[in-house]
């Protein structure tokens, strides 16, 4: 079965399998003192900076949960949209791991505006209230939508004139530099971020997400939280060599690009079928649409995909997500069968 439920279910691209393999010669020295993991760490500089600091993980939760533990005290809050990952889909692992209380805004499109802080800022220098500390955004949002640099500089800006810090969750940030044509710095540190939350699972590799600092003092204390937070890993170069195969030759791009391409794609066949609406801006690799109740079982006999929005019950909205490996002969397969299931 195709899955359009997730860039997660995708398989591992041919060229990271094969940087996989590459590692897998004879013995290295483990959690990171390998020669894998040292180019990778210069493959992250040669993106962001000579100054950056980069630190591999296995999950994406986790790197969201140890980039806020390096900015955070307890008493902290961290301000993110109400449709954040952190907010939504971590199993409450932030509050839980850190003590701090997300603030969560409402919004209409999964991004925050700079007046999006303002009722957590009433709160600073009060003792009875959780003091906000992080801003965290989603680039692209879960939602689909693009932040432009601008609007990132502007919450940078807002949060630095705070004493707050900007953090990013990039689960998706090569399918946003794509979409923007911009570099992966170009949408990040140069835009203000502090920490980066950098995506490699849902881009084309097997596993592996990387914490990226901006600044090198956030960083001081990070091996020691990441090791703390069950994150350090003893064959550190498998994650590695996977990083250094999508940054090498600009595979994350091409990936990407294919994801974003095949996204459009969908979304204009579907628009095409009677009864079938296209709810939001189609930005990088995921299509919102709301479809007659009676197609979705028939529909998910045959794809897999989650409803998004149970409501209104005769159209629900339901949310396609398309791949690095989705295919133009996937997307009009899985049109045609729509269209079948509308009949």
């Amino acid at each position: 079965m195709r899955s359009f439920a997730s860039d997660n279910n995708s398989g591992v691209h041919p060229q990271v399998l094969a940087a996989i393999a590459s590692a897998n010669t004879g013995h290295a020295v483990g959690y990171g003192d390998d020669p894998w993991t040292l180019k990778a760490q210069a493959d992250f500089r040669r993106e962001f900076g000579e100054d950056s600091r980069v630190f591999f993980v296995f999950l994406g939760t986790a790197a969201n949960v140890l980039s806020l533990n390096a900015l955070t005290r307890s008493f902290n809050s961290v301000v993110c949209a109400r449709t954040a990952h952190i907010n939504v889909d971590e199993c409450g692992a932030p509050e839980r791991m850190l003590g701090c209380k997300l603030f969560a805004v409402p919004t209409p499109d999964g991004k925050l505006r700079p007046e999006d802080l303002l009722p957590a800022l009433n709160d600073l220098g009060n003792e009875h209230h959780n003091q906000p500390r992080v801003v965290s955004i989603t680039q692209c949002t879960e939602l689909g939508t693009l932040y432009t640099p601008e609007e990132i500089r502007a919450l940078a800006e807002a949060a630095h004139g705070s004493g707050m810090y900007l953090h990013m969750d990039g689960a998706r940030i090569g399918n946003a530099a794509c979409a923007l044509n911009l570099s992966l710095r170009q949408v990040s540190r140069d835009c203000g971020v502090d920490v980066l939350s950098f995506g490699g699972t849902k881009n084309g590799m097997m596993y592996g997400e990387a914490v990226v600092f901006f600044k090198p003092e956030l960083a001081r204390e990070f091996r020691f939280l990441r090791k703390q937070g069950m994150q350090l890993a003893s064959k550190m170069r498998y994650i590695a060599a996977q990083f250094s195969a999508i940054l090498t030759g600009d595979l994350w791009k091409a990936n990407a690009a294919n994801a974003n391409a095949m996204a459009q794609l969908l979304a204009r066949l579907c628009a095409e079928i009677p009864g079938v609406t296209i709810t939001r801006k189609v930005e990088t690799n995921a299509v919102f649409a709301s479809i007659p109740a009676k197609a979705v079982a028939a529909l998910q006999e045959q794809y897999f995909f989650y409803v998004w929005n149970p409501l209104p019950a005769e159209a629900p909205e339901v949310r396609w997500m398309c791949s690095f490996d989705t295919t133009g002969e996937d997307v009009r397969s899985f049109a045609a069968a729509l269209s079948k299931a509308l009949e």
